[in-house]
Formats: C-alpha cells, structure tokens, sequence
C-alpha cells in the first residue's frame, strides 16, 4: 500500500483549533488523520514479515501517539458536543446512527488495547510482537474505522453543522481546546484532567 505523509500532527488543540474555522473544522481534520494513520497501520503489517528497520518502528511510534491521544480527544468531542445535540431532537435513523457510533467507540478502543502493545514492541524495536494477530486485528480495525468516519460525515456531520451556530461553535471549539491543554499539563505533572462528563 502507498504510503502518503499528512502534516506533521498539531502539538496541542489550540493549535489544531487556530488552524481551522471551527470546531468542526478539528473533526473534520481528525478523520483526515486518522485515515492517513489507518495507511501507516496498514503499511506497517505489509513491511514487518521481513523484519523491522528504523522507518518502520517511526510509523509504529506515530501510530500509537495518534490513536492513544489524539483519537481518544476526537472521540470525546464527538461524545461531548456532537452526539447528545443531534440526540436531543433526533429521528429514529439518526438516533440508531448515533447509537451505532457510541457502540463503535467502545469496539475500537478495545481493538486498540489489544493492538497497541504489538506496535509498541515494533516501535521499540522488540521483536516479540505476533505478525498474524497484527494482520488480522488491523484489517478488523481499519475497517471499522473507516466506515464509523464514513458514517458520521454523511449522516451526522452534515445535521450537526446546520444545528450549531457560530457562537456556539466557537465556544465548542474552546472547550476542545482547553481540555487539550489540561491534559497535556497533566501527563506533564501539571494540572489534573477534567473528569469525563
């Protein structure tokens, strides 16, 4: 599989959030991200049968940054601001959707626990981790992934942005921001994280 190289991955959401018009701007560049992760993930099963080089215990390194943080923040907004919005008023087919998603969630932080010590051990160059259960587990994940993104940009993205306005998404997208910053000072020994809602 071709591998494309994204923008290096914003430090922090402030910066993800001044970089873009909104906060559904930041979602929308999350699922860009994720996508471009899923083609790393992907290339890295395709290149570990032969073993493992500099490049790609990198890809493992930027794998696991991505989904261990910046896929958790993604989800939280989602859980936070976008689901219990399009939920307060929502018809039967959206609010099975949104169930759906909340339901993806779970299964996909679950397929990451079980992944992310196999492409730990690859980024730290160990050479303990299982070639089958990587090549199996990451065609699960990926799949799932791709079709929970596809989902929320046809159905609910779309109905989301038409029942936020600016001011709301404004606030919304400081509220993202923030909560970035606090956990950051918080795996830095600094301020806790606010507690999930």
């Amino acid at each position: 599989m071709a591998h494309r190289t994204p923008p290096p991955e914003p430090r922090d959401g402030h910066a993800a959030a001044a970089a873009t018009p909104s906060a559904f701007g930041v979602l929308d560049e999350c699922h860009r991200r994720t996508l471009a992760a899923l083609d790393k993930l992907e290339a890295i099963v395709d290149r570990i049968d032969g073993g493992v080089d500099a490049q790609t215990r990198m890809l493992a390194a930027e794998v696991i940054r991505h989904f261990s943080v910046t896929v958790r923040e993604h989800h939280e907004d989602e859980e936070r601001h976008v689901f219990p919005k399009l939920l307060a008023t929502a018809d039967a087919e959206t609010e099975q959707n949104i169930l759906r998603l909340q339901q993806d969630h779970h299964w996909l932080d679950e397929d990451w626990h079980e992944l992310a010590p196999h492409l730990d051990a690859i980024a730290r160059g160990q050479n303990w981790y299982d070639v089958a259960f990587l090549r199996d587990g990451v065609t699960v994940f990926s799949a799932l992934s791709r079709d929970h993104i596809e989902l929320e940009e046809t159905c609910l993205y779309p109905e989301a942005r038409a029942r936020t306005g600016a001011a709301e998404a404004e606030a919304m997208g400081r509220e993202m921001a923030a909560r970035r910053r606090a956990a950051r000072r918080a795996a830095a020994g600094g301020a806790s994280v606010p507690p999930r809602r």
